[in-house]
């Protein structure tokens, strides 16, 4: 008798991890995601939830050759100007090999010491003031993006949706078209508030303590640390600490500054508020697509909204120094600066033109 010829599965590829079932619908789902660190089943791990558990072990993936190296892929993709020591991205391309096994001794042996962001003053759009920039090294923006690669999923999965700003597949005009959405639903009074040097003061103590309610890695947070204890130096001036705020500028400082708002975006929900953020910027004004990247910090908008939440951001160390009810009859609302101080109040009803 002719023996049923049946499907084998094939031997394991030395070196090549085997896709988990569903392993590659799981994939598709963070394809953004660093795939020399995220294998699939950690991304499933990541899906299903880890319970009341936290994420061990993580400064391997840091420092594995393909990540740093896909790091610095990155940084070269991304340009920019030198740190305080002067080399550019350039040179370190140039060097790329020896920089990476460089930053591996360094990593494992943890003498690595992020050095001081160099702060440069640049122009900010639709004022005369300046704002600063932090411009770590390049060798510092590597291994802030290696560590970004292994840490990002593990927040991101939790964000809450009403927040738009520096996340993967998101951007501005998704955080524009869920204003309009909620304007046509009668949710008319906008409450716009802007968060004054929103990077530079975030308080390091409790958004150290965020990042450990889901990494127990110790070496992870005390490179994380790390970077946010490096200070700064200005041209004119020399070496200052810094106490409290992460450079915007900074490869890490997006993310981190996702992480010590996203409690507020919740709280905010659970009070029913319809809260849309996009990072700490406002432009209540914005027109044209060219401004619509300085979107609103603060867009809560209430069915009656007959004042102010000036506790907007109690409870998250922060002020909301400037801010503004409007009240709007269509989806384009336009407003004038109404308040500026706590207690000072003053309404605006804009009428379709």
């Amino acid at each position: 008798m002719k023996e049923t010829s049946r499907q084998e599965t094939p031997p394991p590829v030395a070196g090549v991890e085997p896709e988990p079932p569903q392993g590659g619908e799981i994939r598709a789902r963070w394809a953004w995601v660093e795939a020399s660190v995220w294998t699939s089943r950690m991304l499933k791990v990541l899906e299903t939830g880890m319970g009341e558990g936290k994420w061990f072990r993580l400064i391997d993936k840091v420092w594995s050759e393909k990540n740093l190296q896909s790091a610095l892929e990155q940084v070269v993709y991304n340009g920019g100007s030198a740190g305080v020591d002067g080399r550019s991205v350039a040179a370190v391309r140039r060097q790329s090999e020896e920089e990476i096994a460089i930053l591996q001794r360094q990593l494992r042996a943890e003498n690595y010491r992020p050095t001081p962001v160099k702060r440069v003053w640049i122009p900010k759009q639709g004022s005369p003031e300046k704002r600063p920039l932090g411009v770590p090294s390049v060798r510092d923006r590597i291994v802030q993006r290696a560590l970004r690669n292994v840490i990002e999923p593990i927040f991101e999965r939790d964000f809450a949706p009403q927040s738009y700003g520096f996340r993967p597949g998101r951007g501005c005009k998704d955080a524009l078209r869920r204003v309009e959405q909620l304007l046509k639903e009668g949710k008319v009074w906008v409450v716009d508030a802007d968060i004054k040097g929103y990077f530079d003061t975030i308080p390091h103590g409790p958004l150290m303590k965020r990042i450990g309610g889901k990494i127990a890695d110790g070496r992870m947070l005390r490179l994380i640390e790390a970077y946010l204890k490096a200070g700064v130096m200005e041209s004119v001036k020399s070496w200052q600490p810094t106490e409290r705020g992460t450079p915007q500028g900074a490869v890490i400082s997006p993310l981190l500054a996702n992480i010590y708002l996203d409690p507020l975006d919740w709280e905010k929900a659970r009070a029913g508020l319809e809260m849309v953020r996009y990072a700490d910027d406002c432009a209540p004004r914005a027109r044209a697509a060219s401004r619509e990247v300085r979107l609103l910090a603060r867009n809560c908008a209430t069915d009656e909204g007959k004042k102010a939440p000036r506790d907007l951001l109690a409870g998250a160390g922060l002020k909301s120094p400037s801010a503004a009810v409007v009240k709007s009859h269509s989806g384009e609302h336009k407003k004038e600066k109404a308040w500026e101080e706590p207690g000072q109040m003053r309404q605006e009803e804009v009428e379709r033109k």
